[in-house]
């Protein structure tokens, strides 16, 4: 037993733990790179350790665009207080070949007594009709709607297309004032929209109506809305008034009209005007058979219905042209039937002088059930 525990090593004391008090000691400072390496690890706390660049201002000289405008704003209509003097004054000064004729005639009177929506039907409903014909349709029309301050785009949408034939109405032009009424409704068109709508846009707008075209627009603007600067190249009248004006050969075609008529911008609708009315001036009357006062200035619809009048006669004119065409093309045709005939009348004289033979006889009553 003994030797056993003298085996045993013995052992080592414990050395002294440090007091409480002591303090422990401080690390050792992390290497240079490594600081390196943690700060460009984090892009965050990089970026927001820079300094901010200042923030780049337009220089005077570039300064920002501004946006285009879709719409121009129309120029003060004909209808307002003054307006015609001047444009009269404007034109007697930028062309002295016109002055003669605006010398010649009273001044124009513009008037804008109905609505948009209201002129766009009336305008329809006048197509292609003599004028008393059309006011008879116009006056049926309005006591079916009870006057027109019912000709609204609902009312007009509401009538059935058996209603307007009664009154005279042809099926075409009631689909012509139900696509109208609908683009009204739907809000594709309004009278506001129209009144400030720019000339272009306002062509655009209202020729996607059915029926309306680019003539019909022309009278709108001028007649309806007053418009200053509207120049019916297409129209007839206004096309022969400036031959006879600037003593032309030939009629203006109506892609020549825009430079003929430069000079009478911005007031062209007056420059048409006095057109017609040397067109009018032109036409041989007859004479009354007793004295009369002064002509008074015809209304804006006979004005229109001249206008259609002058494009019936044209079409009548190219009618008769086409009328006269056809029966020279059948000519050629008639000769060679002609020839046929004359052929089949020499045969049968002919088997007839020999119709003793059997022979000939058989021909005969061949040719005779081929004719």
């Amino acid at each position: 037993m003994g030797e056993q525990s003298l085996s045993q090593p013995k052992p080592q004391p414990l050395s002294p733990s440090p007091p409480a008090s002591t303090a422990s000691p401080a690390p050792a400072p992390a290497p240079a790179a490594a600081a390196s390496t943690s700060t460009s690890s984090s892009p965050a706390i990089a970026a927001a350790s820079r300094p901010k660049k200042a923030a780049h201002r337009p220089s005077d000289s570039n300064p920002p665009k501004k946006p285009r405008l879709t719409f121009a704003i129309p120029g003060r209509p004909l209808s307002a207080a003054g307006e015609v003097g001047v444009a009269i004054r404007h034109l007697r000064d930028a062309d002295p070949v016109l002055a003669a004729v605006i010398d010649a005639h009273d001044a124009p009177v513009f008037q804008c007594p109905h609505r948009p929506f209201h002129s766009l039907v009336r305008s329809i409903l006048y197509q292609q009709l003599a004028f008393k014909a059309a006011a008879s349709v116009y006056s049926r029309f309005l006591s079916l709607l009870g006057g027109e301050a019912s000709v609204t785009p609902d009312a007009v949408l509401a009538l059935t297309p058996q209603q307007l034939r009664q009154i005279g109405v042809s099926p075409r032009k009631a689909s012509y004032l139900h696509d109208l009424a609908r683009k009204y409704v739907s809000g594709i068109l309004s009278d506001s929209a129209i009144i400030n709508m720019d000339d272009r846009s306002l062509a655009a707008m209202l020729t996607m109506v059915k029926g309306i075209g680019a003539w019909s627009v022309h009278m709108f603007m001028i007649f309806s809305l007053a418009r200053p600067d509207v120049l019916p190249s297409a129209d007839l009248g206004v096309r022969k008034g400036v031959q006879m004006l600037y003593e032309l050969e030939d009629v203006p075609r109506p892609s020549q009209m825009d430079k003929l008529c430069e000079r009478w911008r911005p007031y062209r609708s007056v420059g048409a005007w006095y057109m017609w009315r040397l067109i009018e001036s032109k036409v041989p009357q007859p004479a009354p058979a007793i004295p009369v006062g002064p002509l008074a200035l015809p209304s804006p619809d006979g004005q229109i219905m001249l206008h259609e009048q002058h494009q019936q006669q044209q079409q009548q004119q190219q009618q008769n042209v086409i009328q006269m065409i056809d029966p020279l093309q059948m000519l050629p045709g008639m000769g060679v039937r002609l020839g046929h005939l004359l052929v089949l009348v020499r045969v049968r004289i002919h088997v007839l002088r020999h119709a003793s033979s059997r022979r000939n006889a058989e021909i005969y009553r061949c040719i005779h059930a081929m004719a």
